[in-house]
């Protein structure tokens, strides 16, 4: 714990903004029941909030590496966070479901822009080395995430609007600690400035689309729960904040605790196919218990540790797949996997109204299972060269030891 509490003061300012950033995604949670009643939006309606979120986030990917080469990656993460701060507050003032989903969109390509640069720059002056930043990195996620909802849920009780404007304050925040707390950073040389098409390309690595692949289809279950649940629950906005609050602490321990002593225990691959596993388990059960809150409540809250572990180990393995610069790794894989995101929530609500209630949760569960079967098949192609060798030593142990 020692290596992550001595980190540099520019690490601290981008952990923090990436704390309130990473709010911004359960942060609806709690709200989407009163915002479909006070703006009289179906459950597909108010699901775009997710998907324009996470499909302007995928898209806007490909702009990050593309912007931080030509401006530095401090001026990309500020005019992200400022883009933030409008959007939110505008999406606060807006009078209909279209315009909230608007300035919703707008607030995801401010995401993008901020989180594809700041974790460039943790792994770059974080101390410890890629994995300790990787550990920093998908903390703040679990603090955000978890934050997200009891902040949701508590200002959310006042109105649906004060969320949207919290966050708008929260953001000044984090763009006052970035702007005084991270060292100016230079544009790159012009003969080293990343094309739009890079993180496209970085994709033709077969391991790393494969990598891709997988996050995506993990990325369409972790959406299908987040983002559709608070619907079906139909519980009231305090009581929402307070499940998803204990769900995101979840998370956060499992990244911070679960991920890295079970990673010392067990190979990376089979320690992502259980969580796998378990996840998809999770969905089916929340899909068959839809008209039992106490069970939907257990099984939510449980999936936060696995999700945790999951998130961890994940990124630690798409960190290692490319031979490309590590942003434009990034920009490439968070393009391909945001796309889960941005297709799971809209497909819930359109599956909940023509279908039943429990079917985003089984196609959610199906997508993970599938995640499953393309890591098993992939698996040669997502080890890293010392897990491939230390598995070829245990298979040529066991053939010797039956000869």
């Amino acid at each position: 714990m020692d290596r992550l509490r001595h980190q540099p003061a520019a690490v601290w300012a981008v952990l923090l903004a990436c704390v309130v950033a990473f709010m911004g995604i359960g942060l609806v949670d709690p709200i989407l029941p009163i915002i479909a009643k006070g703006l009289h939006a179906s459950p597909s309606q108010v699901e775009l909030l997710f998907t324009s979120y996470f499909a302007i986030i995928g898209v806007a990917n490909l702009l990050a590496g593309f912007t931080a080469s030509r401006i530095g990656a401090k001026n990309t993460m500020l005019v992200g966070l400022i883009l933030v701060v409008v959007c939110s507050a505008a999406a606060g003032a807006s009078s209909s479901v279209g315009t909230v989903v608007a300035f919703r969109a707008g607030w995801g390509l401010g995401i993008a822009l901020f989180i594809s640069t700041s974790m460039t720059t943790i792994v770059g002056q974080a101390r410890g080395g890629v994995s300790v930043a990787v550990i920093l990195f998908e903390s703040a996620l679990g603090v955000g995430i978890a934050s997200g909802p009891l902040v949701g849920g508590l200002l959310g009780g006042i109105g649906w609007r004060i969320p949207f404007f919290g966050v708008a304050v929260l953001m000044s925040i984090s763009f006052i600690a970035i702007f005084s707390g991270v060292p100016k950073t230079a544009p790159a040389p012009r003969a080293e400035r990343i094309s739009l098409v890079a993180p496209l390309k970085a994709l033709t690595e077969h391991r790393l689309l494969v990598g891709s692949v997988v996050a995506l289809l993990y990325n369409f279950g972790f959406f299908m729960l987040l983002a559709y649940t608070p619907l079906p629950l139909d519980l009231g906005v305090h009581e929402l904040g307070a499940v998803f609050f204990a769900w995101g602490v979840l998370v956060a321990l499992g990244a911070i605790f679960g991920a890295p002593a079970l990673a010392q225990r067990f190979p990376r691959i089979p320690l992502l196919a259980a969580t796998f596993v378990l996840l998809a388990i999770d969905l089916l059960v929340i899909g068959l218990a839809i008209h039992d809150k106490t069970i939907m409540v257990v099984a939510i809250i449980a999936s936060g540790l696995v999700l945790g572990v999951a998130n961890a180990t994940l990124s630690n393995m798409l960190l290692g797949l490319s031979t490309t610069d590590t942003s434009i790794a990034a920009s490439g894989t968070n393009f391909v996997r945001f796309a889960g995101g941005a297709i799971a929530p809209f497909l819930a609500g359109k599956l909940s109204e023509h279908v039943n209630a429990a079917s985003p949760l089984y196609v959610g569960s199906a997508a993970v299972a599938v995640g499953f079967v393309v890591m098993l098949f992939g698996r040669g192609l997502l080890e890293s060269e010392d897990e491939a060798e230390t598995r070829r030593a245990r298979k040529r142990s066991r053939v010797l030891e039956a000869a």
